[in-house]
């Protein structure tokens, strides 16, 4: 989207809603020019602290709805709150459940045979209440066209910096990243939490951050358990308990990353970008960039770069 449009959020202030669920999107999404929020609920719900500020009649309008986490959640929200997340999914609106929120979701009937998540000790429960959900487990949030959900409060600044990100580019995600002191572009599908204890020598932070610092030059799996001093397929499995996803996935997540904010910031040419990143190729990294993200790198860089259209002196990407 351009820059100089402004999205309207409506972030619903529920019965019983927890504080902090509440002040993830109150803090990332307003401190974003693009965004403009608004807290909508009946004041007679009003939770400490928490005072709407727009009725629920402004809610269907908007162009995201958040639903924060709330305690109890199996105990039924109030229909004008249903009917509020209701009209605005039946008019296209996107629909963000942080938490708990993901029964509200449910409840309204917009889930009924979608993928959703939420924080894991209610995931049972969600199952059980809603068979018609299609519940994913152990994942930090789930998105089903229109439909966003998340597990706990971290994966709410997750859901958020996604909602940036998708918005208004890699560059204002990590921005927003650096203001709260998350760590940049976790996938929706990093796990909530690992069963198995790492010890601290095994972390395997330090290939992580050497394949960062090289993520330019040819990178296999092989490479990575050499510097890791492991076998392969001990690397490979401690990999995906820390990271939760196979390590040249993890690769091209980050490579896909950096290429973000080279389309964003520089004026580079697709084939430098492409030799940058580790794709080689200009074709390759086309290819590739659609596969990821869906769209072409040059239809990115005009939405997203920081003067808003393509640098002089390159040639718009046909494809």
């Amino acid at each position: 989207m351009s820059r100089t449009e402004q999205l309207t959020v409506a972030l619903l202030a529920v019965p019983r809603v927890i504080p902090l669920d509440f002040s993830i999107p109150v803090h990332l999404l307003g401190g974003q020019a693009g965004y403009r929020v608004l807290v909508c609920g009946d004041e007679r719900d009003a939770a400490a602290g928490i005072t709407p500020t727009h009725p629920l009649a402004d809610v269907p309008e908007a162009d995201i709805v958040i639903v924060p986490g709330y305690e109890e959640p199996e105990a039924p929200l109030p229909e004008e709150y249903l009917d509020a997340i209701r009209r605005s999914a039946d008019r296209g609106g996107r629909v963000v459940a942080i938490c708990t929120g993901t029964f509200a979701l449910a409840q309204a009937g917009i889930l009924d045979e979608r993928e959703a998540t939420t924080h894991w000790r209610f995931l049972a429960s969600l199952r059980e209440r809603y068979p018609l959900v299609r519940v994913i487990e152990n994942q930090l949030f789930v998105e089903h066209g229109k439909i966003l959900t998340s597990a706990g409060a971290g994966a709410g600044i997750d859901a958020c910096l996604h909602l940036i990100r998708t918005d208004f580019g890699e560059a204002a995600a990590h921005e927003a990243g650096k203001d709260v002191v998350a760590a940049p572009a976790r996938d929706g599908a990093q796990p909530q939490y690992v069963d198995v204890l790492t010890s601290p020598r095994a972390n395997l932070s330090a290939t992580r951050s050497w394949v960062m610092e090289h993520i330019g030059d040819p990178i296999t799996v092989q490479r990575m358990a050499e510097r890791s001093n492991l076998p392969r397929r001990t690397f490979i499995r401690r990999f995906e308990l820390e990271t939760g996803m196979s390590p040249m996935r993890w690769v091209v997540s980050h490579r896909i990353l950096s290429a973000r904010r080279l389309l964003e910031t520089s004026d580079w040419p697709i084939e430098r970008i492409a030799a940058a990143t580790g794709f080689g190729t200009a074709a390759n990294f086309r290819a590739s960039f659609r596969r990821e993200v869906g769209t072409t790198p040059t239809t990115y860089r005009r939405t997203h770069s920081v003067n808003g259209r393509t640098p002089e002196g390159l040639t718009p990407d046909p494809r």
